[in-house]
Formats: structure tokens, sequence, C-alpha cells
């Protein structure tokens, strides 16, 4: 990596880790920021250390950084189960304890 992009990816990795919330993401910054632009040490090995997390967390994460940027390190939005009651049911029961708390 070049000189320029080096200190380029530092910059926006240092502002991303000040402005982060959530505490996952912000060690998935951490672990990108000291293998891909401090590159002291292997992946595994800060993971390991430093995060106290598996070889293959690092990994995957940082493939996601790779391939997506710093949005590839967020959760990735999971469906979940349906629910069973419809949404004119619900908005019913949220409108009547609206009006009526007890």
């Amino acid at each position: 990596m070049s000189l320029h992009l080096l200190v380029a990816s530092a910059k926006l990795l240092n502002e991303a880790c000040k402005t982060e919330k959530n505490a996952d993401v912000l060690k998935r910054l951490l672990l990108v920021r000291r293998v891909r632009v401090d590159d002291d040490e292997e992946a595994a090995s800060v993971a390991e250390k430093e995060f106290h997390r598996s070889r293959w967390w690092a990994y995957k994460w940082l493939k996601r950084f790779d391939k997506s940027g710093l949005d590839g390190l967020k959760d990735l939005h999971r469906s979940g189960r349906p629910p069973e009651v419809s949404e004119e049911i619900f908005s019913e029961i949220k409108r009547e304890l609206s009006e009526n708390p007890s």
C-alpha cells in the first residue's frame, strides 16, 4: 500500500472510530486499523491477544472490510421470524394501549 493511501486510510479509520457508537463495530474498526494500517502483526495474533477473539473472527471482518469498506464492518440485517399477528391487529392493539394505559 502506498504511503498516501496508508495515511488516508488511517485518517478515515480514526474518524470512524471517533463517531462509532456500536461497541462491536468499534472493535472491528480497531482490528482493521491494527492489521491494515499499523501492519505490525498478523491478524490472528491481534485478534487473539488484543480482542480475545478467534483468528476466524478477524479473517471474516478483514475480508468484509476489503470487499465493502466501512459498511462491511456493520452487522447485516436479519429478517427473523415473521409475526403471527397481522399489521391491522397490531396497530389496533397499539392504539388501544395508547388511549388507555391501564
